[in-house]
């Protein structure tokens, strides 16, 4: 899962992005507005959190502006302001929900769980391919009786493969999603990782197996 954070508070940004990376969430964090329409016109993000009091362009410009466009991307308000109308008319702008300062990290994660859960199409907490799990909530990969804990990278990496299962995906595309240009490893990282969690599924038993097509890439398909 993708998420933009809009907060020009350093040490708050800081905190979130933190808090949502160590639960398996991918964060581009900007400080203004303007930068988050950028980010937002150009990325595909699940969520976007946007706090109301941006320099450059306010949070709910940044939200009109984006509704306007047709981003439909779901969106949840920060505010330190207690100010009912602004709340009302952050909804009537196309807000999926808000979220007052100060506010505990366990309700903003709760928060961000509940928009995603009212998308279109259902997400389930543990997601399969044959008899092969991925619990999003714990980061266990599963099968029966047996599972293991997966580090930050190789959860992200088979999410996205349980996601969109038959499809491939470029070493390219991979590398992009899961680490960003913006990185200093190598390309070659994915290979590793790609080994890492072929690996994981054999030592599981489980029927399921990461394919690779020369020239096209990777994708996950539950065995027969």
């Amino acid at each position: 899962m993708k998420i933009l954070y809009a907060e020009d508070e350093a040490a708050l940004a800081e905190a979130v992005e933190d808090v949502l990376s160590y639960h398996n969430y991918l964060v581009d964090t900007v400080g203004d507005g303007l930068e988050a329409l950028e980010y937002a016109r150009v990325e595909q993000y699940d969520v976007i959190l946007l706090d109301i009091m941006l320099p450059g362009c306010s949070g709910l410009d940044v939200l009109r502006t984006l509704r306007a466009e047709g981003c439909t991307t779901p969106i949840l308000l920060l505010t330190a302001k207690t100010d009912v109308e602004d709340r009302i008319l952050g909804l009537d702008l196309g807000a999926d929900d808000y979220l007052p300062k100060p506010f505990a990290m366990g309700e903003l994660l709760a928060r961000i769980r509940a928009i995603l859960r009212r998308q279109e199409t259902y997400v389930p907490d543990v997601l399969r391919c044959g008899d092969l799990e991925l619990d999003q909530r714990s980061s266990q990969l599963r099968c029966g009786e047996a599972y293991v804990d997966l580090p930050r990278r190789e959860y992200l990496l088979m999410e996205l493969f349980m996601r969109n299962q038959g499809m491939y995906f470029s070493t390219e595309t991979l590398f992009e999603k899961i680490w960003g240009y913006e990185t200093e490893v190598d390309i070659s990282t994915v290979w590793v990782y790609i080994s890492y969690l072929r690996k994981r599924i054999a030592a599981l038993g489980a029927h399921a197996e990461l394919k690779v097509k020369r020239g096209v890439g990777y994708s996950l398909e539950a065995a027969p």
